[in-house]
């Protein structure tokens, strides 16, 4: 494990100028945490501070991510250093568009009371947001493409299913462009499919890792990817069914219950993994191998 940690460090290493994209994000996101505790989050006649720190936090979290998986990616160096240098600009662009608009008081993407720049502004927030979605499926497309499985079989299996619900996400995210509006119906809100889309981006990848780090068999391990991660997309389906119906998936009802059902199943999973993990390292180290 100790090894695997030093692992995930040079991964993260090796992409530093993503890396540091990440930490701007969440230095971005403490300053709109710091003013809305003590101004609070609106700002009239639109803006709206905790908006802009949810969106920075979450593409912080979605760039650290992206800087490991495109080491693993399969993609030439030229490849990747194209698909970095894309990220970095449309990241920084975000970043600067949501935050600043915020703190002027005007919607990012849906003004009502902006000028035709703030206008603009939106219509390119939406062309980067394309570009964004573009440059993801071009990485998601290398690990579908890729042969050579050897080395990592689990991560990339794990990671495949990860894009694959990333694509939900994007889904979720074109429609709040269509309707100016992360709401729909009485109570349904895209938002929450959008988020919980891109986190497998996340608890998807990590659970591979598991796996490979627990040295099981290859029935066993790939089980258990399949069962956490297809309970993971069954989950955004039916959070996505909710929201499409325009209710709150916050009630007490029968998708939201399956919802959390199938949420659990990936838990288990990964719990599962974590022990098998666990237990194949502490033997190593009973035999005097020390972690690996």
């Amino acid at each position: 494990m100790k090894a695997a940690s030093k692992s995930l460090i040079l991964l993260f290493a090796k992409e530093k100028l993503l890396v540091i994209m990440g930490m701007m994000g969440f230095v971005l996101a403490a300053i709109c945490a710091v003013y809305v505790a003590l101004f609070g989050g609106i700002i009239l006649p639109e803006g709206n501070v905790e908006s802009a720190f949810s969106f920075n936090a979450a593409i912080a979290i979605f760039i650290l991510s992206i800087a490991v998986l495109l080491q693993v990616s399969g993609l030439s160096p030229r490849g990747r250093k194209r698909i970095r240098w894309g990220f970095v600009f449309t990241v920084l662009i975000g970043y600067g568009i949501e935050t600043i608009q915020h703190f002027r008081g005007i919607n990012p993407r849906y003004t009502q009371v902006g000028t035709t720049t703030d206008v603009l502004f939106g219509t390119f927030f939406g062309i980067m947001s394309l570009v964004l979605i573009t440059l993801t499926i071009i990485v998601a497309i290398s690990f579908f493409r890729r042969r050579d499985e050897e080395q990592y079989p689990f991560l990339t299996l794990s990671i495949r299913y990860a894009f694959l619900s990333t694509m939900v996400s994007f889904a979720a995210g074109i429609c709040m462009s269509v309707l100016q509006s992360r709401y729909t119906g009485a109570a349904g809100n895209f938002i929450v499919l959008h988020g919980l889309g891109f986190h497998a981006l996340q608890t998807l990848p990590i659970l591979g890792w598991l796996t490979e780090k627990a040295k099981i068999d290859s029935k066993r391990a790939r089980v258990l990817i399949h069962v956490g991660s297809v309970s993971w997309m069954i989950s955004i389906l039916l959070i996505g069914i909710q929201t499409f119906l325009g209710r709150t998936i916050f009630e007490m009802s029968v998708l939201p219950i399956l919802a959390v059902i199938a949420l659990l199943g990936w838990l288990a999973a990964l719990i599962v993994s974590f022990l098998d993990a666990l237990k194949d390292n502490q033997a190593l180290w009973i035999n005097g191998k020390g972690y690996q």
